[in-house]
């Protein structure tokens, strides 16, 4: 199978997206990051229920140590965004080295024992322990309105929509809809801009 990034003016192109190269990073300045990182590959890794739910487990966890905001989050099939704000002590890239860390390990370990009479299936070939999960990098948009912030969560929570996966936000459960739309806490607790 031939590789799915190639270079193209100044960019690796995967499938018609483009990921820009010397992309640079603004910290400090009080701003929310609106993330956007992948599957490797964009290959869809969290597609089953349970993916997601370790993730967003993960997520709540390193939130409540490293004491960021969660403004709003999508968790897609092969995808993920995040609108936060920078932690407490380190930088939007520690949040995201180190979750993307914990998710990984936590959707290779084996969850119960095979019976021995139970056939053994190997894990696809992307999916392997010695094949990357994520993608190297990520992209950072710098959110510094209101105006900005919610364009941002109206586009994470039309997302699953978009992509066809549900007919409305509210049967996406692993999105931060509910908190805005219906006040509810969802699946990870979403915090209020001071």
């Amino acid at each position: 199978m031939p590789h799915p990034w190639f270079p193209k003016g100044g960019s690796w192109v995967l499938l018609g997206f483009a990921m820009p190269t010397g992309l640079k990073r603004y910290y400090g300045k009080g701003h929310l990051h609106f993330i956007t990182f992948s599957c490797y590959r964009r290959l869809p890794l969290l597609k089953t229920s349970r993916a997601r739910d370790v993730f967003v487990q993960e997520l709540a966890k390193l939130r409540e140590q490293m004491g960021f905001l969660l403004i709003g989050y999508v968790v897609m099939p092969e995808h993920v965004h995040l609108l936060i704000s920078e932690p407490k002590q380190g930088t939007p890239s520690t949040v995201l080295q180190r979750l993307k860390q914990r998710v990984s390990r936590r959707l290779r370990k084996r969850t119960r024992a095979v019976p021995a009479t139970q056939i053994r299936l190997r894990f696809p070939e992307e999916v392997r322990a010695s094949s990357p999960f994520w993608q190297e990098r990520f992209y950072d948009f710098n959110v510094y309105s209101k105006g900005k912030r919610s364009e941002k969560l109206n586009y994470m929570h039309a997302n699953p929509v978009a992509r066809g996966l549900v007919k409305d936000p509210k049967d996406w459960p692993w999105s931060s809809w509910s908190f805005y739309r219906r006040g509810e806490a969802g699946l990870v607790g979403i915090d209020v801009e001071p």
